[in-house]
């Protein structure tokens, strides 16, 4: 197996107690796909044999970054509805003409799946050149059988073929497709009938709803849940974006992954969150692109402690955001997290939002997913934007193209 050392290092581990996890004189070597050995380089193990050998002259090293909630897969685009919300029409009120996420349904059906294909790779390469290394994907732009599947086998193909990892969440009760028009419970069925279908395919790994007012009620969402569950697959929600629903108390009684947006989640839906060890993945692009004024909890989110993951949320309605690094300035400014706070959103916290527990740190045994910066110390990837600091990308224990 090829070993290989990257040494004269400033790293940023995020484990123990000390700020950032922070070694000053740092090395970290690999094993395949994995770390081996991570410390200071004055303590390598003497007489160490690799196939390969970096010095990284005194860059920093971080975890791999994670983009946990993204919509990374539909045809078209909202530009329109941009300009729409400035002349002052509300996210709601397009909603319900017809506008939004039904108009990107209609885009997404229409849209060849090699050219679904094309047009997402294209998103991704942005996020992969800021050091993303591991990415969610929603389907919930297709809303039949037909068009969810296709949506997932364009993420999974990404998986494959676009050097990032990605996990896969069917999003079907995303929104009310208009042939179920004045049918919502039918739809409801309808989507968690296609659940076994879609998983029997390979293409699940995580089921997601959207519980609000022009979305489902919690009943409806409480179905849905209840058909993830029987399929053994874990649950994730957008919560409490607009309103308070009481969605995150539902997901955290299914031990969700994670409750994402929460502008509006409640005391009760803080004290849920703790008790179920659920994630809060915090979402400044949508909640900076929408002007919301509503901020989530972060306090008490903070208090209660709960893991607080950063996301682009990339959509074409609410977050065309396209840069994780600029959502670490947004989660600072807007949101008021420290620097520490957001890079561990988007590492060690956002792989949790996912379920996945070997990735996010520095770590003995966890994936050599890192990237290494050129900057000084890991709070300047949060306080510049518009900057992309980035020297080299590693994915399971390979340089690859960033």
């Amino acid at each position: 197996m090829k070993r290989v050392l990257w040494r004269n290092a400033r790293l940023a581990t995020l484990t123990g107690h000390q700020p950032w996890g922070w070694v000053e004189q740092g090395a970290l070597l690999t094993e395949g796909e994995s770390i081996a050995w991570v410390g200071p380089e004055a303590e390598l193990p003497p007489g160490l044999q690799v196939s390969e050998e970096h010095d990284l002259a005194g860059a920093v090293v971080t975890p791999g970054l994670i983009d946990c909630h993204t919509h990374l897969v539909y045809g078209g685009q909202r530009a329109r509805e941009f300009e729409l919300r400035l002349q002052g029409a509300s996210y709601e009120e397009i909603a319900r003409a017809g506008g939004g996420i039904r108009s990107s349904v209609a885009a997404t059906r229409e849209t060849a799946e090699e050219q679904l294909f094309e047009l997402a790779a294209a998103r991704l390469a942005c996020l992969r050149a800021e050091g993303v290394t591991t990415v969610e994907i929603k389907s919930g732009y297709g809303l039949s059988l037909e068009a969810e599947a296709k949506s997932l086998r364009v993420a999974r193909r990404l998986g494959r073929e676009a050097d990032v990892d990605v996990r896969c969440s069917y999003l079907g009760a995303h929104a009310l497709p208009p042939e179920f028009q004045g049918r919502q419970d039918d739809y409801v069925e309808a989507v968690c009938e296609w659940l076994p279908q879609l998983q029997g395919q390979g293409l699940v790994d995580a089921v997601d709803a959207f519980c609000e007012g022009i979305g489902f009620t919690p009943a409806q969402t409480r179905r849905v849940f209840e058909a993830a569950r029987a399929c053994g697959l874990p649950v994730k929600l957008h919560a409490e974006q607009l309103t308070d629903q009481g969605g995150t108390q539902l997901a955290c009684e299914f031990k969700a992954l994670s409750c994402d947006h929460l502008e509006h989640l409640s005391p009760a839906g803080v004290q849920a969150m703790k008790a179920s060890g659920t994630v809060a993945v915090l979402l400044p692009g949508a909640y900076y692109f929408l002007r919301d004024t509503n901020l989530p909890p972060i306090q008490a989110l903070r208090e209660a402690g709960v893991p607080m993951a950063v996301s682009t949320d990339h959509n074409p309605g609410t977050s065309p955001a396209l840069s994780l690094l600029l959502m670490l300035n947004m989660a600072c400014t807007l949101f008021r997290l420290t620097p520490e706070e957001a890079l561990r959103g988007v590492t060690h916290h956002a792989a949790r939002a996912l379920g996945l527990t070997d990735r996010g740190q520095l770590a003995l045994g966890q994936r050599a997913d890192f990237c290494v910066w050129e900057v000084a110390h890991p709070n300047e990837l949060s306080y510049y934007f518009g900057r992309n600091p980035l020297l080299r990308r590693v994915r399971g224990g390979i340089e690859s193209r960033a």
